[in-house]
């Protein structure tokens, strides 16, 4: 008896003991009357948790994030292209307007005037590990506009989260610096809180902390404490889980149906995690910004004009919505992470969760919901596309597919503030959750849930290290040890059906893996009667190659890792048929329309085509024939045969290419390909064009926008010939060699490019280069300058030809899109191409020696402009020569259809032209993956 009342002191002065080791935090807030301004008394009582002794304590303003001046919240702002914060007013930004600290001796402890977001406050003597010290503090803050990260002020309420000055629990240090970046980080854990605050009348406040009385808070909590402070009451929905009352408080507003559809689900999904890792928070906050950032990808409606497609129903929606917002909430509150070297964990964990239960109450639903069924005049066309027909399972194997065929992925443990957004959930969460799974369905879902549950649980109240539950995983069961290098480095495994033997009653199965880590396979097997098998392989270290045997059983179809339950570089050669035509190959199958890949099948698309290319060969009408799906590959083949409707004569265009993309490398790309084209450029007279090409891409960082390139090109030309060039001794053949290279940095605010270029044939040597640089002054309101200059080496055409253009272009590599290529008059002469010398007014002439020039553009008022160039150019055998033009642009839609009407030039007032009509410019770019690419940006 005596030993049991000694333990329970032991446990009694330890747990006091540790209690005792928790940083406190107290808190008197105001908050004015129009809510921008709160003035705070605040105490801390610290504690050295290091195990040395600290000459200075680090405290973390992050509101100063919000001062507009070189932040690193302004920069990563701007790479999710958002200018908000960029051009905010100064009443729109937040930070301390006053600030005084005093420590245990009550003497002030200087401050930096500057207040940046890391306070390195010096002591006057050491502070040992083990003991505290307690920090006085009275400051005032201009609180942010809610807009910019969630976290704010604004008209309908107050949110407020890394608001007040507090010590960093990840940094026990307090050496390193640490920014505000809006990534939803932990900042203190393991903290006691009591927080009063005073309000303005007729407000109301609610918060993740216990309230223990009227705008009061107290309790200790394992995440960031976060206040929503409105004129309206918080709803919220109370629940009870196996006997525990849980309540769900909402920082926002829901309508009445689907507060009734989250109080069918919430109950379900609080049970379902429970089961996954045992204890559940009493309480759960969820702001308005973290629905938004965790809810279900892609399930929302889809608005096309004016029709509006539904993928799944209002109570569907809540309920794929809301299982990710509270698996992820719970797992907040219940496990201490760094988010920035450790986002992979929770992550994961919330996919893994989703997939079991996507699996346990979705296994039948399509990934398109409903979509697929809606009609258009009587008729499914989403029925056509494979896409179609994918469960909402596959969204996972899919999202980290189409990111590392572009090879635009990274690896799982990539620090998270370079990650890119796409990466965000295609990478960290996405297939971490895949793996988890994998692991899970190979040791038993029992057993994985068990271990997981239990690693929780024994770190409640502490930091975690990931990497420990992987190593839980790997002493269950072996064949997981390759999970360690999944997470250092970019993941490129592939495994393969080779081919298979039968012998007797069996089937001798021959897999190959393109790494020498032992790493599980799961192998399926199908017959006649839709009968399936599973077969879990161990594969050797060291060994790329497995034969496995199995019964025969009448079976017709061999699958590896079906349904994209492993992360691999390529599901294309996991399928093998074992009976028929296609015994130990795949089938073929044609379609008609781009689609994502089904990797079961040797894919071809044959889609029709109509499109005006040019005044010459007016409408073409023909078919691509083409290998290309909506997943980028390494091998393509593209072939256009085409019937022009202007000279009744066929045309058409193909290339192949293959692109080597190495996982770690300087390199991102290296493609070589061939093409060939014949259409025509004048009325009646053709040209064919052979090519090689090759080009090199530099790697870039997922979140930058810089791009860098080598281009590499040989062209030979040839064309018909009119009697009169043949007389005038016109090119019909050449050949071009090319060589240039080119960087990009499509920012936000400062858009920059440069590009330099060679070419080259017999008679002509020229050097070519060209900067472009945009800023965007004010919101969507833009300043844009080109310089430009070309330089002939050697020059000895027989005609103007190669010659660099002033106010037009020579298209004689046929590599710009023009209307009317050989067009001196008419509206299509008018089109404008920005190349060369760059002059919007018609400025005759062409140049044969060297010129250079500068274009100046500039927003004035909505969508019209200000133009002006200038330039000196030099032709043989005559004296150099300045020019210059200027005008107004109207942009009806941006970088794609503009309009150039000249005003003042070196060749006078053109408006006083009688025929200004035909002055008039104008810029029509007609190509869809420019759009698409201008949309993605800040995604990856």
């Amino acid at each position: 008896m005596k030993k049991i009342i000694c333990l329970c002191l032991i446990l009694i002065l330890g747990v006091e003991k540790v209690s005792a080791q928790k940083d406190t935090i107290y808190i008197e807030a105001q908050l004015s009357t129009d809510r921008k301004i709160i003035d705070i008394n605040q105490k801390i009582v610290y504690f050295n948790t290091s195990e040395k002794d600290l000459q200075t304590i680090k405290l973390l303003n992050w509101v100063s994030a919000y001062k507009k001046k070189h932040t690193s919240l302004v920069y990563r702002k701007l790479e999710d292209r958002n200018t908000d914060l960029h051009f905010a007013k100064s009443d729109q930004l937040g930070k301390v307007l006053y600030a005084k600290i005093t420590g245990t001796d009550h003497q002030e402890i200087p401050v930096n005037s500057t207040l940046d977001e890391n306070l390195f406050l010096p002591l006057d003597k050491p502070l040992h590990p083990g003991q505290s010290i307690t920090l006085q503090l009275q400051y005032q803050v201009q609180l942010p506009d809610k807009k910019f990260t969630g976290y704010g002020t604004s008209d309908k309420n107050t949110a407020l989260k890394y608001f007040f000055i507090i010590p960093d629990r990840f940094d026990p240090d307090n050496t390193s610096k640490r920014n505000y970046h809006d990534i939803e980080e932990s900042v203190s854990f393991n903290t006691f809180w009591n927080v009063k605050f005073t309000l303005p009348k007729d407000y109301f406040i609610e918060s993740n902390l216990k309230q223990i009385q009227t705008n009061s808070f107290k309790g200790y909590l394992d995440s960031d404490p976060e206040f929503l402070i409105s004129q309206d009451k918080i709803q919220s929905i109370k629940t009870n889980v196996d006997g525990e009352d849980i309540e769900i408080k909402l920082g926002y507003n829901i309508s009445p149906q689907e507060k009734q559809n989250l109080e069918f689900y919430l109950p379900l999904h609080l049970k379902f995690i429970k089961e996954k890792i045992g204890i559940l928070p009493k309480n759960l906050f969820i702001s308005e910004k973290f629905r938004n950032k965790e809810k279900f990808f892609a399930s929302n409606d889809i608005a096309f004009w004016r029709f509006r497609f539904k993928l799944f129903t209002d109570a569907e929606k809540a309920d794929l919505d809301y299982f990710g917002i509270i698996t992820k909430k719970v797992l907040d509150e219940r496990i201490i992470t760094d988010k920035q070297n450790n986002h992979w964990f929770k992550n994961g964990i919330k996919s893994y969760f989703e997939i079991q239960y996507l699996k346990k109450f979705y296994n039948n639903t399509k990934l398109l919901g409903t979509l697929p069924e809606a009609k258009i005049f009587g008729i499914k066309p989403l029925k056509l596309f494979h896409a179609s027909e994918l469960n909402i399972l596959d969204r996972y194997g899919l999202a980290y597919q189409y990111i590392m065929a572009q090879n635009l992925d990274q690896k799982i443990d990539e620090k998270y503030t370079v990650l890119s957004n796409f990466n965000d959930m295609a990478i960290s969460s996405f297939e971490m959750g895949s793996l988890f799974n994998y692991s899970a369905d190979k040791i038993g879902y029992k057993k994985f849930d068990a271990l997981l549950s239990n690693f929780i649980t024994s770190h409640t109240d502490q930091e975690v290290n990931p990497r420990d539950f992987i190593k839980k995983i790997t002493e269950e069961d072996q064949s997981s040890n390759y999970l360690n290098s999944f997470l250092d480095q970019k993941n490129r495994v592939n495994f393969k059906l080779k081919r298979f033997r039968k012998k007797g009653d069996s089937l001798h199965i021959n897999i190959q893996k393109n790494v020498i880590a032992a790493i599980p396979v799961k192998l399926e097997t199908q017959n006649g009667k839709d009968k399936e098998k599973e077969y879990w392989i161990d594969t050797d270290e060291n060994e790329k190659t497995k034969t496995f045997t199995i019964p025969a059983e009448d079976i017709y179809k061999i699958t590896l890792n079906n349904n994209y339950i492993f992360p691999e570089n390529n599901y294309r050669d996991n399928y093998l048929y074992a009976k028929g035509l296609f015994s130990n190959s795949k089938k073929i199958k044609l379609k008609l329309i781009k689609d994502i890949p089904n990797p079961e099948f040797n894919e071809i698309y044959l889609s029709p085509r109509v499109r005006f290319t040019n005044t010459y060969d007016k409408f073409l009408f023909g078919v691509n024939i083409k290998n290309q799906s909506f997943f980028d590959q390494k091998f393509l083949y593209s072939i256009t045969p085409m019937y022009s409707s202007g000279t009744g004569k066929m045309a058409g265009s193909g290339a192949v290419s293959y692109s080597f993309l190495p996982a770690e490398s300087i390199i991102r790309s290296l493609t070589f390909g061939v093409s060939g084209s014949y259409f025509h450029y004048d009325f009646d007279l053709a040209y064919r064009k052979a090519s090689i090409f090759s080009t090199l891409s530099f790697r870039k960082k997922p979140r930058s926008t810089v791009s860098r390139g080598v281009s590499f090109s040989y062209n030979y030309l040839e064309k018909d010939l009119s009697p009169i060039m043949v007389a005038n001794n016109d090119y019909d053949r050449y050949n071009l060699w090319g060589l240039g290279y080119g960087y990009t940095d499509n920012q936000m605010i400062h858009e920059k490019s440069l590009s330099v270029s060679t070419q080259m044939m017999k008679d002509f040597n020229k050097v070519t280069a060209e900067g472009f640089y945009r800023w965007e002054f004010a919101p969507k309101q833009k300043l844009s300058l080109r310089l430009f200059a070309g330089l002939f080496i050697r020059n000895d055409t027989r005609n103007n030809i190669f010659n660099y253009g002033i106010s037009r272009v020579s298209n004689y590599s046929f590599s710009y899109n023009l209307l009317g290529e050989s067009a001196t008059g008419g509206i299509l002469s008018q089109q404008f191409i920005l190349a060369d010398g760059g002059f919007k007014s018609f400025i005759p002439g062409s140049v044969n020696r060297w010129i250079t020039s500068m274009n100046v553009d500039s927003s004035v008022w909505k969508i019209f402009h200000v133009y002006a160039d200038a330039g000196i150019y030099k032709n043989n055998n005559k004296p150099t020569q300045f020019i210059w033009d200027s005008g107004i642009k109207v942009r009806l839609i941006p970088d794609f259809l503009e309009i150039y009407f000249p005003v003042q030039s070196s060749l006078g007032f053109e408006p006083g032209f009688k025929d200004y009509g035909k002055r008039i410019r104008y810029t029509l770019i007609l190509n869809l993956g420019s759009v698409i690419n201008a949309a993605r940006r800040g995604w990856y």
